[in-house]
């Protein structure tokens, strides 16, 4: 169970860095590539999906950091 946990917990980590650094602040996908300048827009798209992914994967990667210290 501490093997999976681990496992868990580093995967859930390298992909939560990806996920973040994936993500533009305040601007869309494109937005490394000398995108727009807007401060607030809505995500739509695919930025709305790898956004919600980035919450899902905090959440996994939280859970499995307690999980596996209850269990440790």
């Amino acid at each position: 169970m501490i093997g999976f946990m681990s496992v868990m917990t580093i995967l859930s980590g390298l992909l939560l860095n990806l996920f973040i650094l994936i993500q533009a602040r305040g601007a869309s996908l494109g937005a490394g590539f000398g995108g727009s300048g807007e401060l607030f827009t809505e995500r739509r798209g695919i930025d709305k999906v790898i956004h919600q992914i980035t919450i899902i994967l905090a959440v996994v990667f939280v859970l499995s950091i307690v999980l596996g210290i209850i269990s440790g």
